[in-house]
């Protein structure tokens, strides 16, 4: 197949919709944790939440997964959903919230392009909360391609953002 085709620049990934095994628990994670707004909920099987009043960033049911187990890690599947925030100061701040509310937190990185915090949820899905540094920032190899790392964030220094 010949590949002619772009997509447009316009184009982002408008929302996730996740299996989850129990909605309370997966509201107490996005809604009361992470801050997602609960949009609606869809009869008592699934619910709808957003950020800034968009009808949905995120879906989450129980359909066909009520009461099930998390997909194996060593299979095929979702890898991580990742929140975009505005600032780094938005991201201190969720981290900060993190800290306080002593959630497990899987790992924070330095990705050259952005810094992130890894953690799951109750369904041991993978979260990735992240801020992209400026593409003025960004680094580039010789022959164009964007050069991503992987180090450790500088948590002390992203914490400094709060005072």
């Amino acid at each position: 197949m010949e590949n002619n085709y772009t997509t447009p620049s316009q184009t982002q990934i408008g929302h996730v919709h996740l299996k989850v095994s129990d909605l309370d628990q997966a509201l107490e994670f996005y809604r009361d944790l992470l801050g997602f707004e609960l949009t609606t909920m869809y009869g008592e099987n699934a619910a709808f939440l957003s950020a800034g009043g968009y009808h949905h960033h995120i879906g989450l049911n129980t359909w066909h997964s009520k009461d099930g187990s998390p997909a194996p890690r060593n299979s095929t599947g979702l890898y991580h959903t990742a929140f975009l925030y505005p600032t780094r100061k938005d991201l201190a701040e969720i981290l900060q919230r993190l800290i306080d509310e002593e959630y497990p937190i899987d790992g924070a990185s330095d990705h050259g392009v952005s810094e992130a915090i890894y953690l799951r949820d109750p369904d041991d899905n993978g979260v990735e909360l992240y801020r992209d540094r400026p593409r003025e920032e960004w680094e580039y190899t010789e022959n164009g391609s964007v050069r991503m790392v992987t180090k450790p964030l500088n948590v002390k220094d992203l914490l400094k953002e709060l005072n």
